[in-house]
């Protein structure tokens, strides 16, 4: 019993290792080039694109395992998305918005067990059938009204965390969503994913517990979505 304990325990720190290691490249890579307020220096990542081209490579040769727990592959599939998300603009760099790239979210980009994955796969398939709806505002689409890239990769040791500040971010940005006592104008991700977020009580509920903001039976508005790039000005 002991031997088989300590074999897993082995298993389970090599594997918390391996990926701290794997996203280390995503991390280094975004502080290059994304600030803090998530914009991108799409031009200057164009220039030299071999990190992100390395640690794509690495993710497609670490597929997320059996043994692996919740939290990391989340953190892999997030990471994964918003990569792939800035590869797919630096290939098709210079744009003004991921709108230009025919068919961007249906083409396929990456291989994962012997199948191509497309990045709207990735989102619907995997990442929305966590059931946890928070991944929305980790996950970035390279644009304005997009929640902001984060400057740090996912990590699975403190993903919960990464997770509740992106969400708390994303609510309080007033040039995303207004939210007041009576009335609330929401970004159309609250209505393009209503069936993550269910039905208007529970929606209500996501957000007043995140933006804590007490809210009384407020008006719904949805704001007009930017698709244009989230380039640094």
């Amino acid at each position: 019993m002991k031997i088989k304990l300590t074999i897993l325990l082995t298993i389970l720190s090599l594997n918390f290792i391996c990926q701290r290691s794997i996203h280390e490249r995503w991390n280094i890579e975004l502080n290059k080039y994304v600030n803090e307020k998530g914009q991108v220096d799409y031009f200057n990542w164009n220039k030299n694109t071999e990190g992100i081209d390395a640690y794509i490579n690495v993710l497609e040769k670490n597929h997320p395992k059996k043994h692996w727990t919740k939290n990391e592959i989340k953190s892999y599939w997030i990471n994964t998305y918003n990569a792939l998300t800035i590869k797919l603009i630096l290939n098709n760099y210079p744009i003004n918005s991921i709108k230009d790239i025919n068919n961007p979210w249906g083409e396929k980009i990456i291989n994962y067990n012997s199948s191509n994955y497309s990045l709207e796969e990735i989102e619907h398939d995997i990442l929305r059938k966590m059931g946890d709806p928070r991944i929305h505002f980790a996950i970035n689409c390279a644009s304005i009204s997009c929640p902001k890239l984060s400057k740090l990769a996912y990590f699975p040791y403190k993903i919960d965390k990464q997770l509740d500040d992106a969400t708390k971010v994303f609510l309080k940005d007033f040039d995303k969503n207004e939210i007041n006592k009576n009335e609330i104008k929401i970004s159309k991700i609250f209505l393009w994913f209503k069936k993550d977020f269910g039905n208007t009580n529970n929606l209500l509920s996501f957000i007043q517990k995140h933006s804590r903001v007490k809210m009384d039976n407020p008006k719904i508005k949805y704001l007009p979505y930017n698709w244009e790039l989230n380039i640094i000005q």
